[in-house]
């Protein structure tokens, strides 16, 4: 009984968690003229992929390289697939101000193109760990480059509030905390949940650690579209796809060298790769439609369905 309390608790606090980050973000989007995509795929992107980062931090000081890796291509899937599709399922009229295929189509692709080059001798190295970090650093120079544009409808009552720094930091502070903590909280509870019912430790672990390193990506993006905030919503997907190979996979390779068989786990890269296309493709068309959601949710049943016993 108590591990359902503490994961009805734990969703809580990541809604309440996520409401303040996008507040927060708004206002520093609107104080310094910042569009609504840049701050969804830099500060929130990497603050809602800090689970995923601790995740495979952790997994390779123990050296369990595939736990390490499997963390990040699940963790990539399931924010298209599962966060994007429910977010284009449930949105209605989503267009987003920006271009997002002429401008960020490449970053949805090849952080998965490196992976497979640094990959395909079976090892990521520290070296390999560092140019992975240095990919990110090229995204965010990338998109400082970016003009100062401000999203066209805002919060006239934000507009009205003033801005100050130390308010605004506590609060992101705050929502990050219980976005992260929420997470980890509602993952324990659903394991234990999981475990009464019988699930197979495996299946748990497959899913639960993924899905639960991305309950923020989900939670946020969701906020962020119910708030007609698309821009901020495929940012912090986008983004947060970009700091899950560069940062998460990039420092658990600089604390130990990983292992990875490509072969042995062809599917599930396949599955992310093809997912991050199929981002592609709904930019390139600007197919933020229920269709699409239910294109990616589909991808999502297929390969859960693979690893059914």
């Amino acid at each position: 009984m108590i591990d359902y309390i503490i994961f009805i608790v734990a969703m809580a606090a990541l809604i309440k968690g996520a409401d303040l980050i996008i507040k927060e973000a708004e206002k520093i989007a609107l104080h310094f003229g910042i569009s609504e995509f840049v701050i969804g795929a830099t500060l929130i992107a990497l603050g809602t992929s800090l689970p995923e980062m601790a995740a495979s931090i952790v997994a390779s000081y123990h050296h369990k390289s595939e736990l390490a890796v499997s963390n990040v291509i699940g963790s990539v899937t399931l924010n298209i697939t599962l966060v994007l599709g429910i977010v284009f399922f449930i949105s209605k009229n989503m267009n987003p101000t920006r271009d997002i295929f002429s401008k960020d189509s490449a970053w949805a692709l090849f952080p998965i193109f490196l992976f497979l080059l640094v990959g395909f001798d079976g090892t990521i190295t520290r070296a390999e760990g560092a140019i992975y970090l240095t990919l990110m650093a090229g995204y965010l120079l990338f998109l400082s480059k970016e003009p100062s544009l401000v999203a066209e409808e805002v919060d006239e009552e934000l507009l009205k509030e003033p801005f100050k720094w130390p308010a605004t930091l506590a609060l992101l502070v705050v929502g990050f905390v219980l976005v992260i903590y929420g997470a980890d909280y509602a993952v324990q509870s659903a394991s234990n949940i999981a475990r009464s019912l019988g699930v197979s430790e495996w299946i748990i672990g497959l899913f639960l650690v993924a899905f639960g390193t991305s309950l923020p990506e989900l939670i946020v993006s969701i906020v962020a579209a119910l708030n007609k905030k698309a821009d901020m919503s495929i940012g912090n997907i986008i983004g947060s796809n970009v700091a899950n190979f560069s940062v998460v996979l990039g420092t658990a390779a600089m604390v130990n060298p990983l292992t990875i068989d490509l072969q042995a786990y062809s599917f599930d890269i396949l599955t992310a790769f093809i997912a991050s296309l199929m981002l592609v493709f709904i930019t390139a068309n600007k197919l933020y439609n229920r269709s699409a959601g239910i294109a990616l949710l589909a991808t999502l049943a297929i390969f859960s369905l693979n690893h059914i016993p």
